[in-house]
């Protein structure tokens, strides 16, 4: 399938959850998976799938990046410290995580602004854990939804085909 390469998914400099600039060209060319995240979600167990993920496929060139946000139920009350303390000790989090950012309405990040308006991944993120699939060339994908667990035979099949083009 010839799709046209995203301009700019990975040209933005976010925070970490520590607070230090992060610039997202460092992952280009590996295969990136940008989930907006929250603790006090239905879907908060998918954090366990989601490192699972990180654990089998870092190596191959996966990279994780957690976005929280409390945009949906306010189910992401806490602070970078608490967020970091929570995903650490309850799933033992080890991919990116990210300071806590608007992922919906008008004022939602520039980096979301883009993955929602590609023709690939069109419209508003719904709700926690939402997950862009970016290509190693920095194109988008794929979308899914907050009900596809990471684990699943959709999302592993879409990430083992992005993995294996070079």
């Amino acid at each position: 399938m010839n799709m046209i390469p995203t301009p700019g998914v990975l040209e933005f400099t976010m925070k970490s959850l520590a607070g230090d600039s992060v610039d997202l060209n460092r992952y280009l060319g590996k295969a990136v998976l940008i989930v907006n995240v929250a603790s006090e979600c239905g879907y908060t167990p998918q954090y366990e799938g989601l490192q699972n993920l990180h654990n089998r496929y870092a190596a191959e060139g996966l990279a994780i990046l957690g976005f929280p946000s409390n945009d949906f139920g306010r189910q992401e009350p806490g602070s970078a410290g608490e967020i970091q303390e929570f995903c650490e000790r309850n799933y033992g989090v080890r991919f990116d995580m990210f300071s806590k950012v608007v992922v919906s309405g008008r004022n939602k990040v520039p980096l979301y602004e883009l993955l929602t308006s590609y023709r690939n991944a069109p419209g508003e993120v719904e709700w926690n854990f939402e997950k862009f699939l970016i290509g190693r060339d920095g194109e988008i994908l794929n979308r899914f939804r907050s009900a596809v667990e990471p684990e699943s035979l959709e999302m592993v099949s879409a990430l083992e085909a992005a993995l294996a083009s070079k």
